[in-house]
């Protein structure tokens, strides 16, 4: 097959899961055009297969403050699949990529060319973005109007039942993780650089952004460092690390937390931590979860969402309610004071991880595709 990708190319999960999604359908034979505004965070362009078609938005005064993006998104889509023949188009994130979407296709359609689109609904094109006054009827719209629609979890499905009038059934494909690349070593990570050898480590990994909770993480550790000698490690960058470091400071905790902002080898920092927290105010699938249980790092979460469907409560770490701060260190104190519990933990996170891997998921993604041609 011949497939577009539209993602953005950040480090978000829309754009993690759709990067490697083309990847392992290129490996597996079928030709993959990614289009996006740069070149996606985590795409091997080296990849066979795999080819990379830039949105490039012209800079005219009239659109000096505003730049036609979904224009020119529609353009080079239509032009994409009439050069190179795409068979369908998968774009993730509804906002304005299903919507860009639904326009090329009508332009493609008066050319005598059907082209099928998948849409993935990822989160926040639908809980926050997509629930806009000022964007729902044209979400609500491009929803409707896709071939297929997929969730990436149970719950954001049935939050978009309940913000939207959606006539599309939505199949929930959740997102997936390559375990191959989780295979702990003997000698994994960088845990001396990170911590005392008698310090656990506790880490968070998200874009800092405040459906983060950045400042129930700071304060949750707070509560376990009381208690068990221990790190914090926070990987990423984004808006909300400035309130988060005051706290830090006021706390007088500061020569126990290290963040090392965005960082490439986010697998060696997984595998030498012990303890993953995620107590999202928002969060439609949990992919950093995920990814640490895949590494053998159980987590604390909060129930937001669909964290719940990858984090299983009691057995790969803990659920409670959002902003349970007293709750989410109790539990952490529990399971890090108990090295047999700990370890039991572990092991939990890592067999809950496997049902996610990519060679369950991939198929599914397969089969959808080949069921939209067989229709066309």
């Amino acid at each position: 097959m011949k497939i577009g990708i539209v993602c953005y190319p950040t480090y978000g999960g829309s754009g993690i899961v759709a990067t490697e999604l083309g990847m392992d359908l290129a490996e597996r034979g079928h030709e993959i055009h990614f289009i996006s505004t740069s070149l996606p965070a985590r795409l091997d362009i080296t990849i066979s297969n795999i080819y990379f078609h830039k949105v490039n938005v012209e800079t005219y005064p009239l659109f000096e403050e505003y730049q036609p993006y979904s224009l020119a998104l529609s353009t080079i889509i239509v032009n994409i699949a009439q050069s190179h023949g795409l068979d369908l188009l998968h774009v993730h994130y509804a906002i304005p990529h299903a919507y860009a979407a639904y326009f090329a296709k009508q332009m493609l359609r008066e050319k005598g060319i059907e082209l099928p689109i998948i849409t993935t609904l990822h989160g926040t094109d639908i809980t926050l973005v997509g629930n806009h006054p000022a964007y729902k009827p044209a979400v609500e719209f491009s929803i409707n109007h896709s071939d297929k629609v997929t969730a990436v979890s149970e719950s954001l499905k049935k939050e978009t039942y309940e913000f939207f009038s959606i006539k599309n059934e939505i199949e929930v494909i959740p997102n997936f993780i390559d375990n191959e690349q989780y295979e702990i070593e003997e000698d994994c990570g960088c845990r001396n650089q990170l911590a005392e050898k008698k310090e656990k480590v506790i880490i968070h990994v998200s874009n800092l952004r405040k459906v983060k909770r950045l400042n129930d993480v700071v304060s949750i550790f707070y509560e376990i460092q009381k208690e068990i000698p221990s790190k914090l490690i926070i990987v990423g960058e984004g808006p909300e690390w400035e309130n988060a470091n005051a706290l830090i400071q006021n706390l007088g905790i500061a020569h126990k937390v290290k963040n090392l902002g965005k960082i490439n080898e986010l697998y060696n920092v997984l595998c030498s931590s012990d303890l993953f927290l995620l107590p999202s105010e928002k969060e439609s699938f949990g992919l950093a979860a995920l990814e640490a249980m895949a590494a053998r790092v159980p987590v604390i979460s909060s129930n937001a969402g669909g964290i719940p469907e990858v984090n299983i409560d009691g057995q790969t770490g803990f659920v409670l309610p959002v902003g349970d701060v007293e709750g989410m260190a109790r539990r952490g104190i529990e399971m890090l004071s108990d090295e047999k519990v700990l370890s039991e933990f572990k092991e939990n996170a890592k067999k809950q991880a496997f049902k996610f891997d990519k060679k369950n998921v991939l198929p599914l993604y397969e089969e959808l595709y080949y069921s939209i041609l067989q229709k066309a």
